[in-house]
């Protein structure tokens, strides 16, 4: 249970981080009716954005191998999944998000823009934000889609190979009982992944196959406000 807390604690303060980089600055906009963000204060929220989704993305896949382990290795868990095991792979996930956000912002400072551009978004989103620049965007899309790749689809590709591995022995358990407590384990893990990797993957979509901004500004409430709200009630159910 210790590395289960761990990683839960973690998962929760990088929610409230999440949420805290675009709610405020709405509320904010709602109560003095100024829509308006300076240059550099859009490119922090991209950053700070860029930052806990990835740091989330990796506390879902590490949390996704913790429960692989639990359930195909229970024997073995203690020496496996260790205190320090677990410290290494939350800041693991936490150096690749920072690098990743900085080299983001990076090549956003290459462009140019014009003065006084209007986002068709709730928050400065870094897809929305490209389609701003006067200059050529063709490197950054290529970035955006390889790190989407990298960073997003080998991931994903993880917890269903963690998943398919911890189904395959569920189904040999003999007893009821013991399948019910082996599913009742994952399953507020895998609630949690669907909602973060389904909007995630929906926004990109959304943004590829159409320019309607309202279609994509929903999208992005629910990866951005949703899901971070629901994962504290998504994890009251027994874990």
């Amino acid at each position: 249970h210790q590395p289960m807390f761990f990683f839960l604690s973690n998962l929760s303060l990088v929610d409230i981080c999440f949420i805290s980089t675009t709610v405020p600055k709405i509320l904010v906009n709602i109560q003095t009716q100024k829509k308006y963000i300076s240059y550099t204060g859009c490119l922090t929220q991209i950053y700070f954005v860029l930052t806990f989704a990835g740091l989330e993305n990796g506390i879902l896949v590490t949390m996704a191998y913790d429960r692989f382990v639990a359930i195909c290795y229970p024997l073995r868990y203690s020496v496996i999944v260790t205190p320090k095991l677990c410290r290494l792979l939350v800041s693991l996930s936490f150096l690749i998000s920072v690098l990743d956000a900085l080299l983001h912002i990076f090549m956003v400072l290459r462009l140019s823009f014009c003065t006084d551009l209007g986002i068709p978004h709730f928050f400065c989103e870094l897809a929305h934000v490209l389609k701003l620049a006067c200059s050529d965007t063709f490197l950054n899309n290529i970035f955006v889609y390889l790190v989407t790749s990298l960073l997003g689809v080998v991931p994903f590709s993880g917890i269903i190979f963690s998943y398919t591995r911890i189904v395959s022995s569920i189904l040999k358990i003999p007893s009821a009982a013991g399948k019910y407590k082996a599913f009742s384990i994952c399953g507020s893990h895998l609630i949690v992944v669907s909602l973060f990797y389904g909007t995630g993957f929906g926004v990109y979509l959304t943004s590829a196959a159409t320019h309607s901004s309202r279609k994509s500004a929903v999208v992005s409430v629910m990866y951005t406000v949703v899901t971070p709200m629901m994962n504290p009630i998504v994890y009251r159910m027994k874990t």
